[in-house]
């Protein structure tokens, strides 16, 4: 994933970038960097690897290095950025989120329309950054550009341009990708996340609908390309990467993970399972509100059987190598021993997509004395690899461990089932459930209804992107 914020005020800005990107750093772990431009100075860029080492660590010398009123700043985990590139359109600085799936087409048609070239990466690639500026070429106005580039990209680009006067923020196609802007008194500031500029003393202003493209300047915003209404933004922003204090379209993220638990333990109730547990947790962290909303509903004591030390061990995908990661997982997880030896727990996870790091949770439970293990997953099986954004790829569904299973009964046909195989009242569905338990040594298992995570979610499920769960895709 990603993300990104950006401000232009009739103050300097620096300061509420270098915070406000940080603020965005659960959404990548790679590469960080920040962009300013001052009427002195010019532009100001500054990128970094953050692999290993925090945002704030990396940029703090930065802020007082650069200075500018009109500032843009990214997290990602993918190329570089922002980029600077000078066009017909003038000089400016650009950020993207998101996934290009065609860019080799659209490599191959820029390169042989216009005898150009782009500056390939070590790995070979073109930077994302680079290929959306091409497109954005194309037009006779970077303003058409932006919307000639949503047009033709195949996957999900939100953009966040930089001029010396404004920025230029445009909504991927489908609105897949939220994009908020707040103001104060002296300017705006765009964001992925609303909480972040709201804690730098913005106030919620204008929330860009699907296409949109909006021009804001310290005055205000206008909206130079009106959205579009279809929309289907990803339902992952609540159930696993949104920040529980961010707030998408009137649904914020904490309360619609405190609805989701509390509709997985009415269905456990109903279908009188794990009714004898002596605690329910979450798989931290953003297992733990839902697991908090299973526990008011169902009347059991919730509690932490494990912490995660966090002071040196901060996130345990940072790490590159998947051997690396879990056994940083691994070294992360401290047991409570008295709240788990002889304790039937029901742990909570946000999903369940390989399944590698919960399984060896499950071992460490067992290993410290647990008498039983119930896991409950806050979203439907994943069946299908994103298409849209970058969170459940892999290199093959294979690797999705309902995926896998579902082939191993059934071959390649058993994906005509996926809608029974998600349905834990099916016989397909009971099977699932029953092999992944055997597999992970789960004493009990279920996953959220795509209804029960909608119902959640409280916006219309047509307005939402289900497609790693449904395999329904939304192309237009």
């Amino acid at each position: 994933m990603g993300g990104f914020c950006g401000a232009i005020s009739k103050r300097d800005i620096v300061i509420d970038i270098y915070f406000g990107t940080d603020y965005h750093s659960h959404l990548g772990t790679r590469r960080g960097g920040m962009a300013a431009w001052h009427s002195e100075d010019g532009f100001q860029r500054e990128i970094h690897n953050i692999e290993n080492t925090p945002f704030r660590t990396k940029f703090d010398n930065v802020v007082s290095k650069i200075r500018g009123n009109v500032c843009i700043g990214s997290i990602s985990d993918t190329d570089p950025q922002p980029l600077l590139v000078r066009s017909l359109h003038g000089t400016y600085a650009i950020c993207v989120i998101g996934i290009i799936r065609n860019e080799e087409e659209l490599i191959r048609e820029f390169l042989e329309g216009n005898d150009g070239h782009f500056e390939a990466m070590s790995s070979g690639r073109v930077n994302s950054n680079e290929l959306v500026a091409a497109l954005i070429s194309q037009k006779p106005t970077i303003e058409e550009g932006i919307h000639y580039a949503q047009d033709r990209i195949q996957g999900t680009v939100s953009i966040l341009i930089m001029m010396p006067d404004r920025l230029l923020a445009g909504r991927d196609w489908l609105g897949r990708l939220p994009i908020h802007i707040g103001k104060d008194k002296d300017g705006c500031c765009v964001a992925f996340e609303s909480f972040i500029y709201q804690k730098l003393g913005y106030q919620d202003a204008y929330e860009l609908g699907p296409a949109e493209v909006v021009e804001i300047t310290a005055d205000g915003w206008r909206t130079i390309i009106p959205p579009r209404d279809n929309m289907k933004i990803c339902a992952f922003l609540w159930t696993y990467y949104g920040y529980p204090n961010s707030t998408y379209h009137g649904s914020n993220v904490e309360i619609m993970r405190y609805r989701n638990g509390e509709i997985l333990a009415r269905t456990d109730k109903e279908n009188g399972v794990a009714q004898d547990v002596d605690i329910v947790s979450g798989v931290p962290d953003s297992g733990t509100p839902h697991a908090i909303g299973y526990a008011n509903v169902s009347g059991k004591p919730f509690g932490r059987p494990f912490i995660k030390y966090t002071p040196t061990w901060a996130r345990s995908f940072t790490p590159t190598n998947q051997k690396e990661r879990n056994m940083v997982a691994k070294m992360k997880q401290v047991p409570v021993h008295e709240l788990i030896k002889d304790k039937k727990l029901l742990m909570v996870d946000d999903s369940i997509v390989r399944g590698t790091q919960l399984r060896e949770t499950v071992e460490f439970l067992y290993e410290n004395g647990a008498k039983e293990v119930h896991i409950r997953s806050a979203c439907p099986p994943i069946i299908f690899g994103c298409r849209y954004l970058n969170f459940s790829s892999s290199k093959s569904e294979k690797e999705l461990i309902a995926r896998r299973i579902i082939e191993e009964l059934e071959g390649e046909e058993g994906i005509k089932y996926a809608e029974e195989y998600a349905d834990g009242r099916t016989e397909r569905g009971k099977k699932l459930r029953e092999i992944i338990c055997k597999e992970m040594h789960f004493t009990s298992l279920d996953f959220q209804s795509l209804d029960g995570m909608v119902e959640a979610i409280g916006l219309p499920r047509d307005r939402l992107c289900t497609y790693c769960w449904s395999g329904e895709k939304y192309e237009e």
